[in-house]
Order: structure tokens, then sequence, then C-alpha cells
């Protein structure tokens, strides 16, 4: 047995418990932002720039028809003209539009010239290569004139800007391939645990399939991060010690699942202050009391480790509240919280805990006629809510942050809610 094993025993916790609001500050002022890659475009969805882009043209680059229709001039109010020519997108005709004269002319294309205005197809009659128009145009009628969306030089996205699609298809309209984003986190998951099994293999008795790092890695590419599974690392000194280090040198940090207890064989602490500087090792939560952060020096660079508890329900709640805004920081982004509504319970809640609480629970919204047709958030839990019990997990788009204190919540009473997704509308 290793010197950390033999000092592990059963020691109390040396470690002073904050409340999550002190832990998240700590978190979110020891994590920077990466450096900024050149991307191609068609990756670019849900980064965040990390320049500014100026319009390089104008757009349309020229005055564009805005329907299918017919060019032809506004002041010319004879009730036929002659079809001289067709106008397509991408091609251009030298044909010119006099008096008495029209072009067929489709979405998008250029105005020919001598044209200053275009009927749409619905409004006109073609019979034996002449056109009869119902009412003669205004000068400018269906036309999008040139640098009307976009003009040389224009700024037209900030760096620190989101892409999602809009965003992407206005790079593309300028004719940018290749584009300046911050780089895309890269998260080493490690489960610990003996008794931790790869989904697949045989169970021994006493064993339970390798949940957490599944969860996690998901949890990890939702945070728009890259997850990458270091596997199983057993309860020895040796085996811990390998892994994370494999991952400090590889990737921008590591988040393990387990081993962060009090435990006789719960390793990572101990380990874990020998390589860097634990902030804090207890937060008053539940669940996911014993979560753990770490900053490790590697070659000149600050790296973290969230190293999280080891029940199910518990790691995804303490990366869910903690890990993922942090990662989303590193990534370059801004809006790194989830959205916090006011929710109505739906039935009555005991809450007897000296922690703060984060009950799983479904929020929906509902229409109130009573009060002048508003919308209200109502919240159901999704039963036990038990650390270990990961179908509380199931469903839920929501936390139900209830402070600590012993008291019954009644039907109606209204908690803060943490929304983890969208939100259904209920029917009227």
């Amino acid at each position: 047995m290793s010197g950390l094993e033999q000092h592990r025993k059963m020691k109390p916790s040396s470690y002073a418990i904050i409340e999550p609001e002190e832990a998240t500050l700590l978190i979110m002022s020891n994590v920077r932002v990466l450096e900024a890659e050149e991307t191609k475009l068609e990756e670019g969805l849900g980064r965040i720039l990390a320049e500014d882009i100026y319009s390089t043209l104008d757009m349309p680059p020229f005055d564009a028809t805005a329907v299918d229709g017919y060019a032809l001039q506004s002041s010319d109010d004879l009730r036929q003209r002659r079809i001289i020519g067709e106008q397509t997108a991408g091609r251009i005709t030298h044909q010119r539009v006099e008096p008495g004269t029209a072009i067929r002319i489709m979405t998008g294309a250029p105005m020919p010239e001598g044209a200053d205005a275009v009927v749409m197809v619905e409004y006109t009659r073609e019979k034996d290569g002449l056109l009869e128009v119902d009412s003669a145009p205004n000068p400018g009628n269906n036309i999008r004139p040139r640098s009307e969306d976009l003009q040389s030089g224009q700024l037209i996205l900030k760096a620190g800007t989101l892409l999602g699609p809009a965003e992407l298809g206005l790079l593309a309209t300028t004719g940018l391939a290749l584009i300046k984003l911050i780089r895309r986190p890269r998260l080493a998951v490690i489960s610990t645990g003996d008794e931790i099994v790869e989904p697949g293999k045989l169970l021994a008795p006493g064993q339970i399939y390798d949940s957490n790092r599944f969860g996690l890695m998901a949890a990890v590419a939702q945070a728009y991060a890259e997850p990458f599974s270091l596997g199983i690392a057993p309860d020895t000194e040796a085996g811990l010690r390998n892994l994370i280090e494999v991952a400090l040198r590889n990737y921008d940090g590591l988040i393990t699942s387990g081993g962060v207890s009090v435990g006789k064989l719960d390793l990572m602490k101990d380990l874990l202050e020998e390589l860097g500087t634990i902030h804090f090792g207890r937060v008053n939560l539940r669940p996911g009391k014993p979560l753990t952060f770490v900053t490790v020096a590697v070659e000149e660079q600050t790296k973290p480790i969230f190293a999280l508890p080891g029940f199910p329900v518990a790691s995804l709640v303490s990366f869910e509240l903690f890990a993922r805004p942090a990662i989303l920081k590193m990534g370059g982004h801004i809006h790194v919280q989830r959205p916090r509504v006011q929710a109505r319970l739906a039935h009555s809640l005991t809450h007897s805990r000296e922690r703060n609480e984060f009950v799983r629970a479904v929020v929906t919204q509902e229409f109130e006629p009573s009060s002048g047709g508003s919308y209200y958030y109502t919240a159901r839990t999704t039963g036990s809510q038990s650390s270990g019990r990961l179908l509380s997990m199931l469903g839920a788009n929501a936390l139900l942050h209830l402070a600590p204190g012993e008291k019954i919540l009644e039907e109606g009473e209204v908690v803060p809610a943490i929304l983890l997704t969208d939100v259904p509308i209920m029917k009227m």
C-alpha cells in the first residue's frame, strides 16, 4: 500500500464547506478563454468569433429584382409591351429596356439597363410575345437596390459573437471560407473505482456499469466542447496519477467522477493536493457536496480539473451548475449561465435540508385566463430525488433551487427554477 493510500484511512474532510455562489466565483476566476484558430466556415456552428468581420462587398452587388415578373420602364404608360428577352439569376443580358418593351426576369436576377420597376407575374398577361399589365408600376417597385443588405467596409459581426445559422449565412454571403474562432475546449473524462465496468462486459458480483463517463461526455459535447474518454481509473494512486498526468499533458482540462468523498479508498483529493491547487473541496449543496475544483500549472498554462462526486445524479448536477459555465467561458462564450424563472409548484414539497438542494423537475408554461390571458411556469418534480437515482434526471428540464432550511413548500408556492432545455407550453 502506498503512502497516500495509508494516509487516507477514514480521516474527516479538511475542506471548509462553501456556498454555491462562492464556488462559481472561484471557478470562473480561475479558467481562461482559449486562443483563436483559423476554422472552416462549415465548422463554426456554436463557436465564438475571435475577430471583427467587415464586409468586402456590397450585397446585393447590383440592383436586383425581388420577385418573378417583368422589368420595364415605369414612365411607359402603354398597356401592351413587347417582350424582348429574359433575365435569370446568375446571368447578365445585354439587352436594354426601351419604351414599349419589357424583359421577363426571375427573382434575384440583376435589373437590365433601362428598367426601373418590376411588375409581378401575377399582375400580367402574356400572349404572342406581348405583355399586358393591369396597372402602371411606380419607380423602384419590387427592386432590391444595390447594398440594401450590406455595404462594402461595413462592420457586420463583432468579436465575441456566437455563430448560429444566420451568422454563418451572413459570413458565407461575404465570400469567407475561413474564419478565426475561439478554439473549442478539449476535455478528458475519467471514471474512477474498481467496481466500475465498461458497458458490454459481464458484471462480477459487486460491480456496476460505468454510466457517469458517458453522461458527462454528452454534457461536455452539449457545452460546445470536445470530450475525450480516458476510460476507468482503478482506485490506486499509480493508476489515478498516470491518467491525470496524461489528461493534463494532452487536453485543456479534466473531468473526473468518484473518489472525492472521505472513504478509505477515495484517493482523488490527496493526489490532487500534490499535483495542483485545490480551490475548494466541499460545497453546500445536494446533490454534489464533495465537488472539488483544482487548477494545475502545465507548461506555463493553468488547466482546470473538475473532480465530481461518484453518484450519477450528483455528477451531472455538479457538472451543470459549475463545470458547464466554465467550459463555455473557455470556449469564449459570454452568456454562460442557464436562464432562470420563477415557477409555481404543482404539488407540495418537503425540504428539510441544511444545504441548498437542486431538485430535478419538469417545468411547463401554462395559460391563466383569470389574469388577463397571461402565461406562468409550473414545476413538477421527477419523483425520488436520491443522488444515485439517474431516473430523476430523465425528462427533467429544470433544477429547482431550494434554499437551506426545514420547511414544507405548499402547492402554488413559487420557487426559482434553472431551465436546462426548452419549456413546453401546455394546451389552453
